[in-house]
């Protein structure tokens, strides 16, 4: 039985604020035992000041959709298209305290429903397994392992996943 209302409602420049507090609150609770605590920062500043977040919106055509479980926003979707029917999807969070119970997925799903896609990457960390399990529940594969330098003496230890539309 479901037992939430989760719907995506596209975000815009007004909705700023909120990805921001958002992002430091899923962040400051679910990554600490995957990276430390000065490269969670250092990530917070550079992607989710609210600087960076018109800018994604505004110039790196990035869309955002704010994901709302029972009217209350509780994450958030950030996606690229970047060719015909073939998006990226940058962003994917829900509040720890509101995730599980299949709300992650139904936001998915709501997600394919919107864009109907042909194929959609993404970028994980190595050592997110939650993350990692949910997206292959959601019938992503692993393409590749990548790793990529983010300034400051950071890297990001990734698997490259792709979800494609089932025949």
């Amino acid at each position: 039985m479901l037992d939430s209302t989760i719907n995506l409602i596209k975000a815009n420049l007004n909705d700023v604020e909120l990805i921001e507090r958002l992002a430091r609150d899923i962040w400051h609770h679910y990554y600490p035992n995957i990276i430390s605590m000065e490269q969670i920062e250092y990530m917070l500043a550079k992607m989710y000041k609210k600087e960076s977040l018109i800018e994604q919106m505004t110039e790196k055509n990035d869309v955002f959709y704010l994901i709302n479980i029972n009217n209350e926003p509780k994450g958030f979707i950030s996606i690229t298209q970047t060719g015909e029917g073939d998006y990226f999807l940058s962003k994917f969070y829900i509040l720890q305290t509101t995730a599980a119970k299949g709300k992650g997925t139904r936001a998915f799903k709501q997600l394919l429903s919107v864009l109907q896609p042909n194929t959609i990457s993404l970028t994980v960390n190595r050592q997110n397994y939650k993350s990692i399990n949910f997206y292959f529940k959601n019938g992503f594969v692993i393409e590749k392992v990548a790793d990529f330098d983010i300034g400051n003496g950071f890297v990001m230890n990734d698997f490259v996943m792709k979800w494609n539309k089932p025949n």
